[in-house]
């Protein structure tokens, strides 16, 4: 993986490029701000772009919004201020906390490149990952539908994962999808702690066909219903209850760094569902939800990718797709008319 390192100082950089190239990255550039990293990347074949937040010319999201939506390169900003999350997640770029170099060791320099390359959606690609996804991405059905047209009634449950850019683009699909939507919906997005609340309401403002609420333990989820995962919370399916799933919050340890983690709601899902559970991953950095997917399929399960095109990051559905573990891929345009034919 070709990575390019942006920061003002050069200490920092110097101590993350050694970092990185311990950990069998190629360090293809150290620069010192935003605005060489966007002309290096324009000239050059590069991963990813791990960068400061402050930095003069350009800083970090500024850059972050040309390299990732212009040229496709992932971003991860690291900074003391997590506050900066929004603002970067609206530019296509996760935040990580920056390391303190007052404290630097080798152990904790190796954890930090690691949750920088699993952000940014490269963990496990090898030097052949992109013809990969390639060959992965033309097998996958983009057209006819693999299940009959008489699959309604089949489903009983639609599950729907996202991360960066997952709050609009799901709003588009849930508004999408009518009065009446015969499924519970149950939905992991990665949120920040307190954001919880506030995404709901912001939900039912611009979805008022479908009640959107977060989860609470042991409740009995409904037909024509959003069940949103609360922050730092993992929600799976307890057990399943005349046909309805009975929810349950789970505190048990991040999985890859995060909770809640798509990979928990759609394993459980395949879990008491099997044939009859829907999936849809949506746009975000990393590889969360694709596992889940794989485990929904092997179940018999139906699930949907995000196609790049809408995508604000190629990172979740593309792990997915490189999996064989996502049965359609659609823009997000398409996506709640395809489900409405699908369970209707």
């Amino acid at each position: 993986m070709k990575i390019l390192i942006a920061d003002d100082s050069a200490i920092t950089r110097g101590i993350f490029e050694k970092a990185f190239k311990e950990n069998g990255c190629e360090v293809v550039s150290v620069v010192s701000n935003g605005r060489k990293a966007v002309d290096f990347c324009r000239e050059n074949k590069v991963d990813l772009v791990v960068s400061d937040y402050d930095m003069p010319e350009m800083n970090g999201i500024e850059a972050a919004a040309i390299l990732t939506k212009k040229l496709g390169v992932s971003v991860v900003i690291y900074s003391d201020d997590m506050k900066i999350r929004p603002e970067a997640a609206s530019a296509g770029a996760s935040v990580i906390h920056k390391p303190s170099l007052a404290s630097y060791n080798a152990s904790s320099m190796n954890d930090f490149v690691d949750k920088v390359v699993f952000l940014s959606g490269k963990d496990g690609q090898s030097a052949n990952a992109g013809s990969a996804q390639k060959k992965a991405i033309d097998s996958v059905d983009h057209d006819d539908f693999s299940v009959s047209d008489d699959s309604g009634g089949r489903f009983k449950i639609l599950c729907i994962g996202a991360s960066t850019g997952g709050p609009t683009a799901v709003q588009e699909v849930v508004s999408g999808l009518g009065e009446n939507f015969p499924l519970p919906i149950l939905y992991a997005q990665h949120l920040d702690v307190g954001a919880d609340e506030k995404m709901a309401k912001w939900f039912t403002a611009t979805c008022p066909n479908i009640p959107v609420t977060l989860a609470k333990e042991g409740e009995l989820a409904e037909a024509g219903h959003v069940y949103l995962a609360p922050a730092d919370t993992h929600l799976v399916i307890g057990y399943v209850k005349n046909g309805l799933p009975v929810l349950h919050l789970s505190d048990e340890p991040p999985e890859r760094f995060l909770r809640p983690a798509v990979n928990k709601l759609f394993r459980s899902a395949a879990k008491h569902y099997g044939e009859s559970c829907l999936a849809l991953l949506m746009t975000g950095m990393g590889r969360d939800g694709a596992e889940g997917c794989k485990k929904i399929v092997e179940a018999g399960g139906f699930t949907i990718a995000e196609d790049k095109s809408t995508c604000t990051v190629f990172g979740m559905p593309a792990a997915a797709i490189e999996m064989n573990a996502a049965k359609k891929v659609l823009p997000r345009n398409e996506v709640a008319s395809a489900i409405l034919k699908m369970v209707k």
